[in-house]
């Protein structure tokens, strides 16, 4: 597995080895040592699948105090993954990455803990799954709305209004949120 680094230390893209033939494919999407190796020791305790049929965007989301680190693969289709870092006092506070995963490049997005995470669906459909390091804590959930101005996220909607839950839909900014509903950063 080849590890690339993106602007925001910490969140990274996986490119796992494809082993191809006539036959198909075989690939590794989860060794324990080779994340090691590659600086990626969480234990990961959940396993999720969603299925989305396109425009869906999902999130912004994240756990304040059961903060999630998250593996995320593509299995069908292509979505266009968000990562924001949301950590009060850290250095990228307020920055976002993006990565396209697809179930064709088979790439892995690492997401750290004290990141708000979503994602849009480029393809009439797809299915996410994804691994977390803390169980699902609803009471710990937490969200920026999609569009916030200050983030200035360049979501690649092609004309089309976004569909949208209706938790989703009510989240406010980045820079409304209380001091107390954000993760401290620890260097």
């Amino acid at each position: 597995m080849k590890r690339i680094e993106t602007a925001i230390p910490g969140v990274c893209i996986l490119e796992p080895k494809v082993w191809a033939d006539s036959r198909g494919f075989f690939l590794e999407t989860y060794h324990t040592q080779a994340l090691a190796r590659l600086g990626i020791a969480c234990q990961f305790v959940q396993d999720n699948h969603s299925r989305s049929e396109g425009p869906v965007l999902r999130g912004l989301h994240y756990q304040l105090n059961a903060s999630q680190a998250k593996l995320i693969r593509v299995v069908l289709g292509e979505i266009y993954d968000v990562a924001v870092d949301v950590r009060r006092g850290s250095p990228t506070f307020g920055r976002w990455i993006a990565a396209r995963l697809s179930a064709e490049n088979k790439r892995i997005l690492f997401v750290p803990e004290g990141f708000a995470h979503g994602f849009f669906v480029c393809s009439a459909a797809a299915e996410v799954l994804y691994k977390a390091s803390e169980f699902y804590a609803p009471s710990e959930e937490r969200g920026i709305i999609w569009n916030d101005p200050d983030l200035k996220i360049e979501w690649p909607l092609s004309g089309k209004a976004p569909l949208l839950s209706a938790k989703d839909r009510a989240y406010g900014t980045l820079a409304a949120l209380p001091a107390a509903d954000l993760p401290v950063y620890r260097a």
